[in-house]
């Protein structure tokens, strides 16, 4: 897989034509993830799929590479947003990984608030029965975390080959939303944008903490 797309512009602003291929995008996403959590991931052929949105299967690839790409489309969009963000988020002195939180919070703030979660709760629910997906989550977080890295370089000097701190404040932010994913998927009931807001806040702000917790152990009560 390539380097992390841009994310689509929201579709009031672009002409008629790309409006169209962006609804077109969007269809195939939901499609996509309403069959395969019918009938399975390998249930589903790619024809099929095609065959369910009436399109064809160049139409297909000239917006996925794959069915596990357009099945993990939901957080795809995120982090492309997320990157988005980071090319013009200018810096006001404060610590860098503050500075990826807001801009991590302000790509979820521009998800759509009635598809998105939704989306995200079926991807969940795929990925953790399909190996191939998850491998290919893995493969776009690296490739974001380097196409990050490059725009933390680029635009404010931070990266060097001597310096893991800025490799690293990815990594933690990377890990603070899977883990405030996990348990925003916990309650599928509650599970909107701004959840998912409140748990990541919620897990960012243990960082600090969980850098310095103690390894001592409980002590043990005796009994008689």
């Amino acid at each position: 897989m390539g380097n992390p797309r841009p994310s689509p512009e929201p579709a009031g602003r672009l002409p008629l034509r790309e409006r169209k291929k962006q609804r077109t995008r969007e269809t195939l996403v939901d499609t996509a993830l309403e069959l395969f959590t019918e009938r399975g991931f390998q249930g589903v052929t790619l024809d099929e799929l095609c065959d369910a949105v009436d399109t064809s299967k160049r139409t297909f690839f000239r917006h996925f590479s794959s069915k596990e790409d357009v099945a993990m489309t939901p957080l795809h969009d995120l982090w492309r947003a997320f990157l988005d963000d980071l090319e013009t988020r200018e810096p006001d002195g404060g610590p860098l990984l503050d500075l990826l939180q807001e801009a991590l919070l302000n790509a979820l703030d521009r998800m759509p608030a009635d598809q998105w979660p939704q989306r995200v709760l079926l991807n969940r629910q795929l990925a953790e029965q399909t190996p191939s997906m998850e491998a290919h989550g893995l493969r776009f977080c690296r490739d974001t975390t380097r196409t990050a890295l490059d725009v933390l370089h680029r635009r404010l000097g931070l990266v060097t080959a001597q310096d893991p701190r800025p490799r690293l404040a990815i990594d933690m932010l990377v890990a603070s939303f899977h883990c405030a994913l996990d348990s925003w998927t916990a309650l599928p009931e509650t599970a909107t944008r701004s959840t998912l807001a409140t748990h990541l806040r919620a897990t960012c702000s243990a960082l600090p903490e969980s850098l310095t917790l103690s390894t001592a152990t409980k002590p043990q009560s005796h009994h008689s």
